[in-house]
């Protein structure tokens, strides 16, 4: 299960003493998402289902060549992002710089154990507006260019 929140930023901290990855990422399917990806070095074909606060998600290692196959037979939009792993309290945040064609789009994202710790979560100062309901903001409709 995965449980997590979105939201916008209104300043970036300094970046340069965190750890990031190199992402990649196509859509196979959008309803329910099947997506590939790549980051750093390591593959995955994942599964999420309904939900945007919560749903079910399961990751399938892949390894290079299957990758590289599959992410050719994606629909719309090839997502590439640079994340930043940014501790806070006892949570890490994921900080998403995306590139082309959305290279001014920052999210941060934030994952929990239960939705109530969700619902309870205080975000930092430097983060802007709560975006977890807004389809928008999701990486399956960005590759749709729906943004």
């Amino acid at each position: 299960m995965e449980i997590e929140r979105k939201f916008t930023i209104n300043e970036l901290p300094d970046l340069s003493k965190y750890s990031f990855h190199v992402m990649e990422q196509g859509y196979l399917n959008t309803d329910p998402v099947v997506r590939v990806r790549k980051e750093d070095d390591d593959y995955y074909l994942t599964y999420k289902g309904k939900g945007l606060l919560a749903r079910e998600e399961y990751n399938l290692p892949l390894n290079e060549d299957a990758y590289y196959h599959l992410v050719e037979k994606s629909d719309g939009i090839i997502i590439r992002k640079k994340r930043y792993l940014i501790p806070y309290e006892k949570y890490t945040i994921e900080l998403d710089i995306f590139e082309e064609p959305y290279e001014n789009l920052i999210i941060a994202e934030v994952e929990f154990e239960s939705e109530e710790e969700a619902v309870r979560f205080q975000p930092p100062a430097w983060f802007e507006k709560d975006v977890t309901l807004e389809r928008r903001y999701h990486n399956s409709n960005l590759s749709k260019g729906l943004f």
